[in-house]
This record gives C-alpha cells, structure tokens and sequence, in this order.
C-alpha cells in the first residue's frame, strides 16, 4: 500500500472540480461523459487523486448520506453543502487520506463554490468524523450504499445472496481483457503481459447447451483474462493495434454462445446465405467479437464458413450477411472506432461477410425482404437495453441515476424490441436474449412473459453440469457480481500512476463464478418450425 497522499503536491482545485462532478450526476448527467473532461482539466499528478476521490466518494455515496443525516444536529438540505461533507468523509474513511489534510481542504473547497457560510459546519462534522474514523467506518460499511428501493428490490430477488451482493456492489471491479484471436491466444498474451511486468491470469468460462429435444449439446469454451491489478490501455502492449479488447469475462460469454448454435442450426438445415443480427450492438464489444471468430474459423477452416454435415461433406456457405444496429448516432460512431483499432472485418472474410451498421430504432426496424418467409435471420444476438444494475461496481453513478420508474419503463422497452425481432427469426433459428442488469424483472420475468406470447418460441436450456458460471434461472442463467468479503472496505492509499485504482485487498470469487465478473443475464431461444 502506498503512503498517504501529501495535500501540499495536490491542486487546490482538485476537491472543487470533483464536487462539480458530483453535482453534475446529481442532475442527471452520466458519469461516462463527465470523467475524461475532469481528467483533462487537471494537472497530471492530480488525475489519479481526483479519479480515486470521485469513485469512491460515489460507490459509498448512500452510506455517508446516511451517516451524514445520523451527525447533523438539523438536517442539511442544499445539495453542494452535503456533497462536500460526503467528499470529506469519504477521504476519512476511505482513501486514507491524513485529516488535516481532508479536513482543511474540503473546507476551502466550500468556499470555493460559493458556500463560505457552511465552512464551519463543514469542519465540525468532519471533525466529528476523524476523532473515531474506525466507528463510523464500521457504522457506514453496516448495510447497503444503494437507495432503499433498489436495496428492497435485490433482497426480493435475490434474498440468499443479498448481503454478499449489496456490499460487492461497493467495490471496484477487476479488469478483464478479450484477445483478438486473428492476432494471438490468450496464453501467448499473458506472456506479453508479463514481459511488462503486469500480472495476469487466464479465467476459463465453460459451458454446454442443449440443441434440440434430445440431449445433444454443443460445448462452448471462452478465456478471459484478468488483470491481477488494473492498468490504462495505453500500458497494455499492442492494444492500440488490436491485439485486444477490454471487456467483462461474463460480457465475454455471449458470441461464443450465439455463433455455437448458430453452426448447429446450419448443420441442420444447410443454407448458402447465412444472415446474422447484432441488436442493440453499441459499442460493438460483442460485434468485434464475433467478427474475430467468423475471421478466426475462415482462417482456419473450421467453424460457420466450413461446416461439416453427417457424411462429412462441407456445406458451400457463399456468403454471411452480419446486420449491427442501435439507435444512437454518436454509440455507432463508436463502433467504427473499435472495429477500426481491431482491424475489423478482417481480410480473411472479405469477399464472404457483409457488415452493414444502421442507425435505426430495434422496436420498429425491419430489415430489408423480412416480409419474404424464406428471408429472416439465422441466429439474432440482443444486446438489450436494461438498467445496467450489474455494472454498477464500473459506473457507481448508476445508484445516483436511476429511480424506481425506470424499471418499468426499460422492462416495456425491452418487451417492444423482443415483439418486433422475433418475427424477423427464420423457423429452427435462435436469439441470445442477453443484459447486464440483475433485476429479474428484466431478465427471467422478461423472457418468461416472452414465451408466454409467442408459442412458437422454446427455451433452450444450458446443461448445468457443464457450466462453471451463473445460477440457473427457470429460464437462462444470471450472473451475480458478488464476492465473498472480508476486509474490502478498509481504507485504501491512492495509486496515482494508475489513475485511481484502488489497491483493495485480494478477494475470492464465491463458487457460482470462477470470476468477479459483472452482473449478466442470459436466455436462449429458439424458434420452432
């Protein structure tokens, strides 16, 4: 652990700029577009103390406004005053941050924002707080940093796993890269990685799922590999040529699930044009995906553009139409961006894969000869819209964002895309229903109510004892972002060479996943003949 940060080499402004970015959530602005513009408002040795400030202050951001309520002697209404004693309480409890230092500085940080008036409340609670830090750290880290509605929530849905949960949401999450397999294998990586000196290990994800009404099943295999300590892409080698891709391993399961049944469904029903979907695809983390294995399985002869029927013949696929959609402009920009850096669609596949990218509306969108019975998709991964409350440990101002309505209104969203999409399935195809929410409302309940609907529709279950992630669902799997904890909350230093990434102790993955991945859910379906 390194030693305490030394104030005296820390802009003044830091704290301030900070506070302004925490108001900025506040109201409604995503902490994805407010980061990169306080970074770079800072001078370098800043950066890494103001990205630690702004994301612990906002994974415990509901804890210390509770245990601020339980210090004030009156209640404290104006939004910048309680922002800056939760600044300042968070340093004290958990950035190590020396008192005198937290103290002094968040109150000529109030100053600063024109609340000069609330100086001395500013420093009496604070003071309050620094003479027994280990009291109310232990008060503070009791329950939940969740507001009460989301709280409730998870404990009806997930009641056995609840504590662990709740208090895993708190944390930072590992990192985890994808390798692109036209370039490397995950092992040839890690020894890069160790090369320069960054620690890895390779995390194995491995599944098998039932394909019809016997008990075939296909096996699917994906490496991940997790970063033993989080590091900036420009310090991972060759990232910006391609070799690899930040992304969750339980983000990493869902083409290799999608593009193994696709093969089957091939198998079964031979065809020369192969049309694929992409819904919801920004920022095109699982469109790269499986981009590298249809390039991938070219390169080697194996896979979807090779084949193989009972009698051994190859089926002459010509061509594979690939269809990437979402419905904001500036997120398929970004997929261009990513695909670019990947070098994707490789050469390889060329002359045999169309991609085409749209900026359309999945709940209305159809695609082109969709009225003709013979046309439809083959396989259709859905990426779908959710309340990403399985990332939260990644985007803590998700509990700052969200309210209880939103539930609601994302669930009916999702209902919408599921209604328009499935018409456009070809009969013996499949779609990968697939979120990063844990909400069963959005996941379980969604797809239940879904096959409710549709008849034609089957679930496609997962073979439980050939698969190391998730808990089993009445339909699909869910993936829980939880940990078995000890003493993660303790005060971390600040690693400012690593913008920020908090030196939390070693924890261990509980059994339901052999990683700490996110919080996923998914379903496949099947579309009877």
């Amino acid at each position: 652990m390194s030693s305490k940060p030394n104030s005296s080499t820390q802009n003044k402004n830091v704290r301030v700029a900070v506070i302004n970015t925490l108001l900025s959530i506040q109201q409604g602005q995503s902490l994805s577009g407010l980061l990169d513009p306080l970074l770079n408002s800072l001078k370098g040795e800043d950066k890494g103390f103001a990205h630690a400030l702004l994301l612990t202050t906002l994974r415990h951001w509901h804890a210390t406004a509770r245990l601020l309520d339980s210090l004030a002697d009156n209640p404290i209404d104006e939004i910048e005053v309680r922002t800056t004693i939760q600044l300042g309480i968070t340093q004290l409890l958990y950035l190590n941050v020396a008192d005198h230092a937290a103290i002094h500085e968040t109150v000529e940080a109030v100053k600063h924002i024109d609340y000069a008036r609330a100086s001395g409340l500013v420093n009496a609670v604070l003071r309050k707080v620094a003479k027994n830090p280990n009291k109310f750290r232990k008060k503070a880290n009791k329950n939940h940093s969740l507001p009460n509605w989301l709280a409730q929530q998870l404990k009806s849905d997930w009641r056995e796993q609840y504590d662990e949960l709740t208090q895993s949401l708190r944390q930072s999450a590992p990192m985890f890269l994808r390798v692109n397999s036209l370039q490397t294998d995950s092992q040839s990586y890690i020894n890069q990685l160790s090369e320069e000196e960054i620690a890895a290990k390779l995390v194995s994800l491995e599944t098998a799922i039932k394909t019809g009404s016997t008990d075939e099943t296909v096996a699917i295999k994906q490496q991940a590999i997790e970063l033993i300590d989080s590091v900036p892409v420009s310090h991972l080698p060759e990232f910006e040529e391609g070799i690899a891709s930040v992304q969750d391993a339980h983000a990493q399961l869902a083409t290799p699930i999608i593009d193994a049944l696709l093969q089957k469904a091939i198998s079964a029903n031979p065809t020369q044009n192969v049309r694929l979907l992409d819904a919801c695809a920004a920022p095109g983390g699982k469109l790269a995906h499986w981009l590298e294995l249809l390039g991938n399985q070219e390169k080697q002869e194996t896979g979807l553009f090779h084949v193989k029927q009972s009698d051994g013949q190859s089926i002459p696929i010509s061509k594979v139409e690939l269809t990437a959609i979402d419905n904001e402009a500036p997120r398929i920009t970004r997929i261009f961006e990513n695909l670019e850096r990947l070098q994707l669609p490789a050469p390889i596949v060329n002359s045999k894969l169309h991609l085409e990218i749209e900026c359309v509306d999945a709940t209305t969108w159809q695609a082109k000869e969709a009225s003709d019975e013979s046309a439809g998709f083959d396989a259709i991964l859905l990426d779908a819209p959710c309340t990403a409350t399985g990332v939260i440990r990644r985007h803590p101002d998700i509990t700052l964002l969200r309210n209880e309505e939103d539930v609601q209104h994302t669930a009916q969203l999702q209902e919408r895309i599921l209604d328009n999409l499935w018409p456009q399935l070809k009969a013996g195809g499949y779609l990968l229903y697939a979120t990063c929410s844990i909400l069963k409302q959005e996941n379980v309940e969604q797809i239940q109510a879904f096959l409710e609907r549709h008849k034609d529709a089957v679930a496609v279950p997962f073979n439980n004892e050939k698969t190391n992630w998730g808990i089993e669902q009445e339909v699909g799997r869910q993936c829980l972002p939880v940990y078995k904890l000890s003493d993660a909350l303790e005060p971390t230093a600040v690693e400012d060479d690593k913008l920020g990434s908090l030196d939390i102790k070693e924890q261990q993955g509980i059994a339901q996943a052999p990683a700490g991945g996110d919080g996923f859910y998914y379903a496949v379906i099947r579309k009877q003949s």
